[in-house]
């Protein structure tokens, strides 16, 4: 973007205007939206730093002239664009990935939300309908590294990386001191840098990088506003589709899922009370008593091609890390439209729990298969755990025994127990 004379500089008044009237029917239109942009001060910022957009989590950064130059429909797209980016609270939940993919993957997962829920993007917006329904961890690892997109927008939380924290801090509280106080002798009228309508000049350094414990903290603020204001639009009946799936997804109290699975493995798999007759040795009473059991455990691994290897061997060997705890017999259903040659895999409770070398897939998605060959057996198994992104065809009628989704990404099942792949 080319840079502006103090001459040809946007009106501060009208920008600010114009973004306050997009705020306004966000509110209006968009009230789950619009609440939480509400959170998001405004600030001008020109400079390298801030091209279009930006926001740290604490504030909404906006370059007058890229404002000047969207319309007032996407003006409203960048506003919830950032909002969005601190309520799904992007900022903390990077972890260890790589900075650069991880801000594509969070701007693909946002972008078709707000897209399905009738919001304009301006030019340039990240849009992959590959990655439609899907967060920003379950996208990141399908980036190519070769990709050479741009985000819409700079996510300011993560600038530390590329221009250094501590330099960042000491513009910081420069630039903090020159809006705040006026050099003797000196009128704020005969400034080189220009005023917004607000009285603030524009930003023309980066804010401060978040410290761990100020990621945390906003982590936290922002998942409570995120929180209500789904509460109130869902009340207003304004809520609803993906956006919704998502965040009911987001706001659910969790477990870690090896946790989950190894509660309900240890339930099926805990010594049956038995009220057969004891001897008569024992006395006359007849007493409940333990009797061993050994768990007939049924593993199907959706291979149509949406599980990373990765993820697949990590689910394996917790598996068998929970076997060897319960004495359970496993059989092992690899399937996209169709068993994998050489199923069923079987494994005794002796021998390790391993991945076939050759597990062939990436065709569509049925689960028909799996369910279809346990209903030829003779026996029922105790516990059928299906790992999957749940997005397939699903038997119509549910089975007689209990069923456990190991679920990648956002959809539902219509029966069974699901629990989130995290």
């Amino acid at each position: 973007m080319p840079e502006r004379t103090s001459a040809t500089l946007p009106d501060p008044s009208a920008i600010e205007t114009k973004l306050a009237a997009a705020r306004t029917r966000l509110i209006l239109d968009k009230p789950f939206l619009g609440a939480l942009v509400l959170r998001l001060p405004l600030r001008a910022a020109t400079g390298d730093w801030c091209r279009t957009t930006a926001t740290d989590a604490r504030a909404f950064y906006y370059n007058p002239a890229y404002i000047e130059a969207l319309s007032l429909e996407q003006t409203q797209f960048v506003l919830a664009h950032e909002a969005l980016h601190c309520a799904l609270s992007h900022f903390a939940r990077r972890g260890h990935r790589q900075r650069r993919r991880w801000d594509l993957a969070c701007d693909y997962a946002i972008n078709p939300l707000l897209i399905e829920d009738g919001l304009i993007p301006p030019p340039h917006a990240l849009v992959m309908p590959l990655y439609r329904g899907l967060t920003a961890e379950e996208i990141y690892p399908l980036i190519d590294e070769r990709d050479d997109s741009e985000t819409l927008d700079t996510h300011a939380y993560d600038l530390d990386e590329r221009r250094g924290g501590s330099q960042s801090g000491r513009n910081e509280q420069d630039l903090e001191q020159r809006q705040h106080h006026t050099p003797k002798g000196q009128d704020a009228n005969e400034r080189h840098t220009p005023t917004t309508a607000s009285g603030l000049e524009p930003r023309t350094a980066p804010p401060t990088p978040l410290t761990p414990d100020e990621r945390e903290a906003l982590s936290i603020q922002w998942r409570q506003r995120l929180a209500g204001a789904a509460q109130q639009a869902l009340q207003a009946g304004k809520l609803a589709g993906e956006l919704a799936r998502q965040i009911d997804h987001l706001l659910q109290p969790s477990l870690p899922w090896r946790m989950l699975l190894a509660r309900h493995l240890m339930a099926i798999a805990r010594e049956d009370y038995s009220y057969q007759r004891p001897s008569r040795r024992e006395g006359a009473f007849i007493l409940p008593g333990l009797r061993s059991h050994q768990a007939d455990l049924v593993v199907a691994i959706d291979t149509s091609g949406s599980i990373q290897d990765g993820e697949l061997s990590a689910f394996i060997g917790e598996i068998d890390a929970l076997k060897g705890q319960i004495r359970a017999r496993i059989t092992l259903l690899p399937c996209d439209r169709a068993l994998a040659p050489g199923a069923p895999f079987q494994f005794e409770p002796w021998e390790t729990f391993v991945r076939p070398e050759r597990l062939q897939g990436g065709g569509g998605t049925s689960f028909k298969p799996v369910f279809d060959w346990v209903e030829r057996q003779d026996g029922r198994p105790d516990l059928l755990v299906y790992f999957t992104d749940a997005q397939g065809e699903f038997p119509k009628r549910e089975p007689c025994y209990p069923v456990i989704w190991l679920v990648k990404g956002s959809a539902s099942v219509p029966w069974g127990q699901r629990i989130q792949l995290n």
